[in-house]
């Protein structure tokens, strides 16, 4: 039930004039993960985050081939400024496509349609879920399964899940990463974004996003929200019921010191999450166990890298490591040895 999605590459991604990285997830998750495709950035006026790729118009994008511009900049509720929106119908009517995974719909942006269908683009939005997808039903599927979840949002679920499957498949391992947000879908060519799913149907997808497998086989799920966020706890526990995960990894930013965007609500510890994890995990997984921490260090020296990471890995007893920097290796190396084939 996984719809494969593709849009035409290459592409440059639209940043807006957002003034916060962390509303640029999908604009960093396609440089860093589709970079051979990416030709890109566009900013408007007043854009202060830089996802390190070339700066480019909407002229320089057109000459350089680009077939789509991907809406990579998203606030809370997934909704497009009112500013953005002259330069997208500017580029729908000089015929390149507009790929968006937000909660809206692009045709529904004042303009775009018309321009999409003066210049021939297509308007292509990510973040539609299956039809008639079922219900859970809590039944024990074969093969094996690993999810990521987070102390929060935005703090490295995705590109965790992403290196751990491509670090699977290299140590032999038979393995697929399931995308289940709308940058991860654009990464992978597929998956379910979980958090439009109806609330009924949420461990269902989670099912159907991950089915009976070969007893050697791993899914590598891409993580969403937290079980401590007030506002996106939801698709966590979605997730985490329905995927049935025999192994968890938990995924932290050590810079934060509450949730992002809600202040009030301080970020749980580690041991608070594999805690509740568990605790829910357990329903339709006994056998759920946490197998690794994975930090993100971007921000950080070799120096105080190290230090957080040997802190991490002395109050959990588990292996911790920046999935970005030395891989996941150990994270592998306790999943195998926690459930051996």
């Amino acid at each position: 039930m996984t719809a494969l999605t593709s849009f035409r590459a290459p592409f440059v991604v639209f940043l807006g004039d957002i003034q916060s990285a962390m509303f640029a997830k999908t604009a960093f998750g396609l440089a860093q993960w589709r970079g051979e495709d990416c030709l890109g950035q566009v900013r408007l006026p007043g854009c202060t985050v830089d996802v390190g790729v070339a700066e480019l118009d909407l002229p320089a994008a057109i000459a350089a081939g680009a077939g789509s511009v991907v809406i990579g900049s998203a606030a809370v509720g997934g909704g497009v400024a009112a500013s953005w929106v002259p330069f997208l119908c500017q580029a729908a009517e000089r015929g390149l496509d507009i790929v968006a995974g937000l909660h809206i719909r692009l045709e529904s942006l004042p303009g775009l349609k018309a321009a999409a269908e003066r210049g021939g683009a297509r308007l292509v939005d990510l973040r539609v879920p299956p039809t008639n997808l079922p219900v859970g039903t809590g039944r024990k599927r074969s093969g094996r399964r690993v999810l990521t979840v987070g102390t929060d949002c935005a703090c490295g679920k995705k590109y965790t899940a992403l290196r751990l499957a491509e670090d699977l498949r290299a140590a032999g391992v038979d393995a697929d990463f399931r995308a289940t947000g709308q940058t991860g879908i654009m990464i992978a060519g597929s998956g379910i974004p979980i958090d439009a799913v109806v609330a009924d149907f949420l461990t269902g997808a989670a099912e159907t996003l991950s089915p009976d497998a070969h007893a050697d086989h791993w899914d590598v799920v891409e993580g969403q929200g937290g079980l401590f966020h007030p506002g996106y706890l939801q698709v966590t526990v979605g997730l985490l019921v329905g995927t049935q995960p025999d192994a968890f990894v938990v995924c932290h930013d050590p810079r934060r010191q509450h949730v992002g965007g809600w202040p009030d609500f301080p970020l749980p510890s580690l041991q608070q999450v594999i805690d509740r994890t568990v605790a829910i995990g357990s329903l339709t997984n006994p056998a759920i166990r946490c197998v690794g921490i994975s930090l993100n260090t971007s921000a950080m020296d070799a120096s105080e890298r190290q230090g957080h990471l040997a802190r991490c890995a002395a109050e959990t007893g588990l292996p911790c490591i920046d999935p970005l920097v030395e891989g996941t290796g150990p994270i592998i190396q306790r999943m195998l040895q926690e459930f051996p084939v």
